[in-house]
């Protein structure tokens, strides 16, 4: 297979997986709680149910509203492109900078925003403005945790960041411990998972990302959840990619790409297990102590960088 191939498979992966993914998470959940769960392939059964339907929109609707979740979906794959799962010698290599990640994940939650607030609603300006003062907490936190990691790879491109993990032999550093722990913790927030947001409920006192997507039907609605699974898959790989490389290959070759696969397949069974079980055992955080919740996030991801300078640099 040439590289062109790979990644365009590694891309359609990643968006076909998706829901799967977050089918898996209800469904360890479900057994967690003594229960029997939907099954693995519902959220799959729920777009498709979602696409047959019938788009129904405001009076007061703009090309925005209409626009939002093309944009979104897009924007969400495209950054998904970016983060190599399998495979790190693709044309997408010299593209795949955490700068330009950040950027495709700021233009789809703007345009999301943008939706919520369009028809005037009270839920989506809520959800927006909650949205966006959460979004200037979370996003410092995740390019400091990044940076910690970019300092030895001496780049911020995820190649480069990869690649150099995989040719420098193990070692227990306390920054990278630290930069670990700040991007699991703005992992969920991002992907609006508990204890920040709850994908499962519709409160006003709780709802964030789902407050912004109560005016959406039919395909529309469809391509937001989409989305939103996609950023799931995303930042789980993301923290794969970073912290846990092994069985990532750096060169194009079909056995090679088996392996990585299952190398993938496995840690993020572990990861979104894990994931599961912090949700059953946790209970959503209250508003106004989120952005505590992400602050700590930023001390810590900042912590890692003052020990990578004050203790790993100099020995």
């Amino acid at each position: 297979m040439t590289s062109l191939t790979m990644q365009l498979l590694q891309a359609l992966l990643m968006v076909l997986l998706a829901p799967l993914a977050s089918g898996f998470v209800a469904l360890v959940k479900a057994r967690l709680q003594n229960r029997r769960g939907a099954g693995l392939l519902q959220p799959w059964r729920d777009l498709r149910k979602l696409f047959a339907k019938e788009v129904v929109l405001a009076e007061n609707a703009s090309w925005i509203f209409r626009a939002a979740p093309y944009v979104v979906f897009t924007a969400t794959v495209m950054a998904a492109s970016v983060v190599p799962p399998l495979l790190i010698d693709t044309p997408l290599a010299l593209t795949a900078d955490v700068i330009a990640l950040v950027a495709l994940l700021a233009l789809a939650r703007f345009f999301l925003a943008l939706a919520g607030m369009d028809v005037g609603t009270a839920f989506g300006g809520m959800g927006a403005s909650r949205e966006m003062t959460f979004s200037a907490l979370a996003e410092p936190a995740m390019l400091m945790s990044i940076f910690v990691l970019s300092l030895g790879a001496h780049s911020t491109n995820l190649t480069v960041m990869i690649h150099h993990l995989l040719v420098t032999p193990p070692t227990i550093q306390p920054s990278i411990a630290f930069a670990l722990v700040a991007m699991v913790m703005v992992a969920v927030a991002e992907s609006g998972r508990i204890p920040v947001d709850n994908p499962t409920t519709h409160l006003e006192l709780t709802m964030i990302h789902e407050a912004m997507l109560l005016e959406y039907s039919g395909r529309h609605l469809a391509l937001m959840e989409w989305a939103a699974q996609v950023k799931l898959l995303l930042f789980a790989t993301l923290i794969i990619d970073l912290f846990l490389p092994w069985g990532v290959e750096i060169s194009a070759d079909a056995a090679g790409f088996v392996l990585a696969l299952a190398c993938w397949l496995g840690k993020l069974v572990v990861l979104l297990g894990a994931l599961a079980l912090l949700e059953t055992g946790m209970a959503k955080l209250r508003m106004f102590e989120v952005p505590q919740y992400l602050g700590t996030a930023f001390v810590l991801a900042f912590l890692g960088l003052m020990i990578h300078y004050m203790l790993e640099v100099s020995l």
